[in-house]
């Protein structure tokens, strides 16, 4: 068998037979193919070489493009078409990206939109709103000349920040007018009708009357009206009434003519609105003295100092605070602040007499001189009541020290009243924050343009990939990984176990049938 085996060997070296085409075949058969599938590898490896050349081209066209999109503020996440090499496909190979145009400048390029701002980090944070009136630190990257609308905007804040100032001081200044020392000039008179003693008595007649008056006017400077011509003056409409300068009055009749109704009392607290004077109103034809006492309404309220206190300060009525700064004043003038203890004063033999002690501090000065600090004492005035002669009776008048506000605190009132400049700078304001907002609604619509022609396939890329993003924050499944839960290994962890036993244990038991 062995001799079989080996001459159909030996018979291959034969020339072939040209009438047998199976033998030709066969012939060459094998060489073809070789040369064949070497022809075939090598332009496949061709291929490869080309996949990978244009591979790398874009990979660097992709770092060029990326670092010139972060120093216009973009950041793109890496696209699956320059992931690598090992997971290019053949069909993606061949799109190159379109990059930057070699003569094309980066000077006046714009900044991309917000939107393509696709990396996580970037994607988390809150978007930026334009504040106000502020204009964008891109759409100023883009427009050098809005410099000047920012220095505008800079002084502009000024401006309003010293108008503020202004008005709180205003508003300080209402609360707490400035006033200045005026005199009060207060007349008292009475009126009769129908008295006895001027006019014989006629059947049927009313009863004789009289009527007091008690008014007073604000004597401008470098004038002094004679009592007639003062009581017949009309007041002032700029100064306070005259009701306005007491807290209470009081005005006592003789007793025994009125013994009913003798004593007359009026009240600021009860009647709030003021007068331009009081009237009292009674039937009767009997002289008498008429007792009226005054206490005077200080704001801010004033005190009486006592005699100790007067004598260091020469101070007779006062606030509260005025006399700490007097205080203050003269320890200063004599240089009695102790040197050790800046805090504390040292009393010299009138101050002695006031505080009784050697040394007190600043800060217990107002409680210490409460003592010394009573209401000031009321205005009493006497009237006589005349019934005859001549009418009005009586040219008696007082004067008075008082504290009338400054005239300019009504124009003060006016000015902080008036919002018709306010809504005018509003509506401008308005019309200009509408304007920057248009400004970068174009400036977003430039960026999203600029950057889909720098390189049409990254941009779409990325904005269907941050859209995708998006899409799944809003359906709930950002968590998910779908491509880790098609795998067998997902469901071979530890809490698999534990979470399907939990859910069989909330499923409803089925009713058997």
């Amino acid at each position: 068998m062995s001799m079989n085996n080996t001459n159909p060997q030996k018979n291959n070296t034969n020339p072939p037979n040209p009438n047998n085409p199976h033998h030709l075949s066969s012939q060459f058969q094998l060489p073809q193919f070789s040369a064949a599938q070497a022809h075939a590898h090598a332009i496949a490896q061709a291929q490869l070489n080309a996949q990978a050349k244009v591979a790398a081209q874009a990979q660097a066209n992709h770092a060029q493009f990326q670092a010139q999109l972060q120093a216009q503020g973009l950041a793109l996440t890496n696209s699956p078409l320059f992931s690598g090499s090992g997971n290019t496909s053949a069909k993606r190979a061949p799109q190159k990206p379109l990059g930057r145009p070699p003569g094309s400048s980066n000077a006046n390029a714009g900044s991309p939109m917000r939107t393509m701002e696709l990396t996580p980090a970037a994607r988390h944070k809150k978007k930026q709103k334009v504040s106000g009136k502020q204009l964008p630190d891109r759409v100023a990257a883009i427009l050098p000349p809005s410099a000047l609308y920012t220095q505008l905007l800079e002084f502009e804040s000024r401006v309003d920040a010293a108008i503020i100032r202004k008005k709180i001081d205003i508003q300080e200044a209402v609360k707490d007018p400035p006033s200045v020392q005026k005199t009060l000039r207060i007349y008292v008179f009475n009126t009769f009708a129908n008295q006895v003693q001027t006019i014989p008595q006629k059947p049927n007649a009313e009863p004789p009357s009289w009527t007091m008056k008690i008014i007073g006017r604000i004597l401008e400077d470098g004038m002094d009206p004679e009592p007639q011509a003062g009581m017949m003056s009309k007041p002032n409409p700029l100064y306070p009434k005259f009701s306005s300068f007491f807290k209470r009055v009081g005005i006592q009749l003789d007793q025994k003519l009125y013994p009913d109704n003798h004593t007359i009392l009026w009240d600021s607290s009860r009647t709030p609105t003021p007068h331009e004077g009081f009237e009292v109103k009674r039937k009767g034809d009997k002289e008498f003295t008429v007792n009226i006492r005054l206490e005077m309404n200080y704001l801010p309220e004033k005190f009486k100092l006592s005699s100790s206190l007067m004598e260091v300060l020469g101070i007779e009525v006062d606030t509260r605070t005025r006399v700490i700064s007097a205080i203050w004043q003269y320890v200063k003038a004599r240089k009695l602040q102790d040197a050790d203890d800046p805090s504390y004063f040292n009393c010299d033999p009138p101050l002695l007499k006031v505080f009784g002690e050697e040394k007190v501090k600043f800060s217990m000065v107002s409680h210490k001189i409460s003592s010394h600090l009573s209401p000031p004492p009321p205005i009493h005035l006497e009237h006589k009541m005349k019934l005859s002669g001549n009418s009005p009776a009586g040219n008696a008048c007082y004067d008075v020290l008082v504290d009338v506000p400054l005239l300019v605190q009504k124009d003060l009132n006016a000015l902080l009243a008036n919002n018709e400049k306010t809504k005018e700078i509003e509506a401008c304001d308005e019309a200009i924050c509408t304007s920057i907002r248009k400004i970068n609604e174009h400036r977003k619509r430039r960026a999203f343009f600029l950057g889909f022609s720098e390189s049409p396939v990254e941009f779409i890329d990325a904005l269907i990939e941050s859209q995708g993003k998006d899409l799944k924050l809003l359906v709930g499944d950002a968590n998910r990984n779908a491509e880790k839960e098609s795998q067998a290994d997902f469901y071979n962890q530890a809490w698999i176990e534990d979470a399907v036993i939990r859910y069989l244990n909330r499923r409803p038991a089925r009713k058997s049938t």
